[in-house]
């Protein structure tokens, strides 16, 4: 995070923080801890391998129809449950969907 802050309380109730707190779903991606040293926040996460954008670059031939539908379904789970809880995420591009191995995430909600 870019701004400087002083206290506990303001890096809880940032928006970003509330939502990733507040999901907890299999296809958005799992905040692990918040570190505040140094009036920096730190956000820690789960590791993810790849984005959606490099995943998709990097193929040498077709993506199979099976595996896009898969990746529509999982971006469409992680979906529906922000907007079951009132959230919305106002960014999606290739490169705020994570990939690890079939797993889909969605991230960056800032």
């Amino acid at each position: 995070m870019k701004k400087s802050y002083t206290k506990w309380d303001e890096c809880t109730n940032l928006k970003e923080v509330k939502a990733l707190v507040g999901l907890n779903h299999p296809n958005i991606v799992t905040l692990k801890e918040l570190v505040l040293s140094k009036n920096e926040l730190n956000l820690i996460f789960e590791y993810i391998g790849i984005n959606l954008y490099e995943f998709m670059t990097i193929q040498r031939k077709e993506i199979p129809e099976l595996k896009i539908r898969n990746i529509i379904y999982q971006i469409l789970q992680g979906l529906c449950h922000m907007h079951k809880n009132n959230f919305f995420h106002r960014d999606m591009k290739p490169e705020n969907i994570l990939l690890y191995e079939e797993i889909i995430k969605i991230a960056d909600f800032g």
